[in-house]
């Protein structure tokens, strides 16, 4: 009996993967917050960095979302906040032997045709294992401008110096580093303790802006910071997409008649953070709720919250931010000798708006946790993937590379092309779509299976055999978020 029941999910399996999209978000979740780099040199954590790029490369990852500001201090060269201590060990000391770790992993992302997008926590200043501040540290020059909450600090919301603080942060990372993207995570107001009040009273009296709900202000406070932030990126670097990855539940259908049919924490009752309203004005260019919990949850069911995400977040791209480690835990409940994570990515499949998937965390797909790593590589993400469309930002494709030409070099065999002309950012060619096609074979780029490289570089090497097969390679211009150009293409013998 187990010998037929693993036939068949290897049969869906590979149905799932014979139906993959050629566009969907893969992203990965690289923390520093787990302590992953502490202790180590330079070269070991560069070195911890490569191992899980590669494998993420190997594994179909095609975004990269690292973390960078974990507590108003940086995991990159600021002339505003210190250095952090989940990188040096000590909050403002600078790593030795000196590098830049966003400008490196920028570097590392897009030479594999991945993109990178940073990672900030806005209003959280100081975690719970924290002890000593740096003096340059935002709590430290204006401790009156943040709040203490179990045993964290938090820059307060309702403080409009602190939101055009972050909005400075933000500017200095997008403006100065080739990012892809800004991802903030659902740390706003903190998440609730029994027993502990939000210290802000003061600051409602003195800029309650008409509200006369604590509640509907601290969402207000929110909404103004969500707003201004996208209004800043874009206005910085318009093709920089700006992503939210909220808690999993919005609200609870006993609380609101638009909730889903759950039991737990809420984004806008308990942390002010309405996502709707910003998916729905436009305010975000992507949502990753965190769906952590397993099929079958008693409070938090995963196939409730998919559908209702998948029926209520739609006006922007929908990715669904997923737990490998509790995937791997929980059987299916259909088939208990199997594990949730070919249930949970046929929900996947069956969602119309669901466009994509931010795993948590990176280290576990590296590691193959669970054989996830495996299942991805062999089944749901066997072929490459470009991110889905964002045509609020850009809906104009560059045109088609120049030049293609396969030539014989001291390296091999090598096929090379030159990048498009372009006017101006939307023109500009990022990456570029390498496909291969039989001698017949109808020219179709829509078949993910015919990729064989996304890559920065305008070079590609050529497979040589023995120069008796025929193929034809079709390579495409990719912008900066993702329209794809006409197809160039060339006829060679491998």
């Amino acid at each position: 009996m187990k010998k037929y029941l693993f036939l068949l999910l290897m049969l869906l399996a590979t149905i799932y993967s014979s139906a993959q999209n050629k566009r969907e978000f893969r992203g990965a979740w690289i923390q520093c917050v787990n302590g992953q780099f502490q202790g180590l040199s330079t070269q070991e954590i560069q070195a911890n960095l490569i191992y899980q790029l590669d494998q993420l490369q190997r594994d179909g990852i095609n975004a990269v979302i690292f973390q960078v500001r974990p507590e108003c201090d940086a995991l990159y060269a600021s002339k505003y906040e210190p250095w952090s201590r989940f990188l040096t060990g000590i909050q403002g000391q600078a790593p030795a032997p000196y590098w830049d770790p966003l400008q490196w992993m920028i570097e590392q992302c897009h030479k594999r045709g991945m993109e990178l997008h940073a990672w900030i926590n806005p209003f959280r200043a100081k975690t719970k294992g924290t002890n000593v501040l740096a003096s340059n540290h935002i709590a430290m020059l204006h401790p009156e401008r943040v709040f203490s909450y179990d045993n964290q600090l938090i820059l307060n919301p309702g403080i409009p110096e602190n939101r055009d603080y972050i909005y400075k942060i933000v500017q200095d990372i997008v403006s100065r580093y080739d990012i892809d993207g800004i991802h903030i995570d659902d740390y706003f107001y903190p998440y609730p303790v029994a027993g502990q009040q939000i210290p802000d009273s003061n600051q409602f009296r003195q800029h309650s802006n008409g509200f006369t709900n604590i509640a509907d202000w601290r969402r207000d406070n929110v909404n103004i910071f969500i707003k201004g932030l996208c209004e800043l990126i874009h206005k910085t670097k318009p093709w920089v997409k700006f992503g939210v990855s909220p808690f999993g539940i919005y609200r609870n259908l006993k609380n609101a008649a638009n909730g889903s049919d759950t039991n737990g924490l809420q984004n806008y009752d308990d942390l002010y953070a309405d996502v709707l309203m910003w998916v729905n004005n436009g305010w975000v260019d992507y949502t990753a709720p965190q769906l952590y919990w397993q099929i079958g949850h008693p409070t938090a069911d995963y196939e409730t919250l998919i559908k209702w995400w998948n029926l209520n977040a739609s006006n922007r791209p929908l990715y669904i931010g997923e737990d490998i480690e509790r995937t791997c835990k929980y059987a299916d409940l259909h088939s208990p000798g199997s594990n949730q994570l070919m249930a949970k990515y046929k929900l996947h499949h069956e969602m119309n708006h669901v466009q994509g998937t931010v795993l948590w965390y990176s280290r576990l797909l590296a590691d193959n946790y669970g054989n996830y790593a495996s299942a991805l590589h062999n089944n749901y993400w066997k072929y490459p993937a470009l991110p889905p469309l964002m045509l609020f930002l850009d809906n104009k494709a560059p045109r088609k590379p120049r030049k293609m030409k396969p030539v014989w070099t001291s390296d091999g065999y090598i096929l090379f092309w030159q990048a498009p002309k372009a006017k101006d950012w939307g023109d500009t060619t990022e990456r570029y779509v390498v496909y291969r096609f039989g001698k017949n074979e109808k020219l179709n780029i829509n078949d993910p299976s015919k990729i064989v490289c996304i890559t920065s570089e305008p070079i590609f090497k050529l497979p040589y055999l023995n120069g008796k097969t025929k193929y034809i390679y079709v390579v495409t211009a990719l912008d900066r978020v993702g329209n794809e150009s006409h197809i160039a293409k060339k006829k060679v013998k491998l």
